[in-house]
C-alpha cells in the first residue's frame, strides 16, 4: 500500500461499520481518502468514522425510494452492504427474498446511478462491488444471496462498459468465506439446517471446496479493494477478482 496515493479523493463504503466494509474504510483512509461510512447502524458508523477521520451516513439501503433522487459527489464507491439467509427454496420467505435483492442489487444500482454524474464530470471514478464466490457459483439454501450476487456481477459489467469512456472503472471482488459476523451467523444457520455441529459446518460445508482451508481475513479483501481504486488499476474494469482459496478453480 502506498500511503497518500488517494489524498484528495472521496470514498463511500456501504455496510462500512463492520466486517469487510470496516476493513475497506480503514484501507481507503490509510491511502489518504476521505471516507464516508454508510450503514444502518449509525452509532457504529460514527465510531469508526471518528477513528479514521471520516464521516458517517446512517441509512437504510432497503428503502429504494429514498435513494432515487440522490446525487453522490464521491470519487470511489464500494458497494459492500449485504445480508444472508439460509433456507430451502420451498420455505424461503418471499418478503425476505425481495428485501435482500433490494439491499444487494437495487441499492448498488441506485448508488452507482447517483455517483456517475460526478465521476463523469471529473473524468475519474472507481466502483468496487463486493460480490462473492456465490456471484459465479451456487450453493443450496442460499437462493436470494446467490441470485443477488449474480445480478451484481451483471450490473458491474454494464457499469464498466458505460463508464469506461469517462475514466470510470467498475469491478467485482469475489471472496469466499470471510471471518465476519455475517459468516459466523451462516455457520450457526447451516448447523441448524443440516443438523450438525458448527465445527463440522466449517470443515465439511464452508471450506470443503477450498484448496486453502481457512477463512479469509477482512483485511485481505480490503487490500485488493484498495488497489482497485488506485491509478495503477486504471485498465482493470469489468473484471471479477476471486479470493476464495481455490474454490472456483474446480
Amino acid at each position: 500500500m502506498s500511503a497518500g496515493e488517494l489524498t484528495g479523493r472521496t470514498a463511500l463504503v456501504t455496510g462500512g461499520a463492520s466486517g469487510i466494509g470496516a476493513a475497506c474504510a480503514r484501507e481507503l483512509a490509510a491511502r489518504g481518502a476521505l471516507v464516508t461510512i454508510a450503514d444502518i447502524d449509525g452509532v457504529s458508523a460514527k465510531t469508526l468514522a471518528d477513528e479514521i477521520g471520516g464521516t458517517a451516513w446512517e441509512v437504510d439501503l432497503t428503502d429504494g425510494s429514498a435513494l432515487e433522487d440522490l446525487r453522490l459527489d464521491t470519487d470511489i464507491l464500494v458497494n459492500n452492504a449485504g445480508v444472508q439467509t439460509v433456507s430451502p427454496l420451498v420455505n424461503f420467505p418471499p418478503e425476505r427474498f425481495r428485501t435482500m435483492l433490494a439491499l444487494m442489487v437495487e441499492a448498488p444500482f441506485l448508488l452507482v446511478r447517483a455517483a456517475l454524474p460526478h465521476m463523469y464530470e471529473q473524468g475519474f471514478g472507481r466502483i468496487v462491488n463486493i460480490s462473492s464466490v456465490h456471484g459465479i457459483r451456487a450453493s443450496a439454501y442460499k437462493s436470494a444471496y446467490v441470485t443477488a450476487k449474480h445480478a451484481l456481477e451483471g450490473l458491474s459489467k454494464v457499469t464498466a462498459l458505460e463508464g469506461g469512456p469517462h475514466g470510470v472503472t467498475s469491478n467485482c471482488v469475489n471472496p469466499g468465506y470471510v471471518r465476519t459476523p455475517l459468516v459466523d451467523k451462516q455457520i450457526s444457520d447451516q448447523a441448524a439446517a443440516h443438523g450438525i455441529a458448527e465445527q463440522d459446518v466449517l470443515e465439511r460445508i464452508l471450506l470443503t471446496e477450498s484448496a486453502v482451508k481457512r477463512l479469509i481475513e477482512p483485511e485481505e479483501v480490503a487490500s485488493l479493494v484498495g488497489w482497485l481504486t488506485t491509478p495503477a488499476a486504471g485498465m482493470v474494469t469489468g473484471a471479477s477478482y476471486t479470493m476464495d482459496g481455490g474454490w472456483s478453480a474446480r
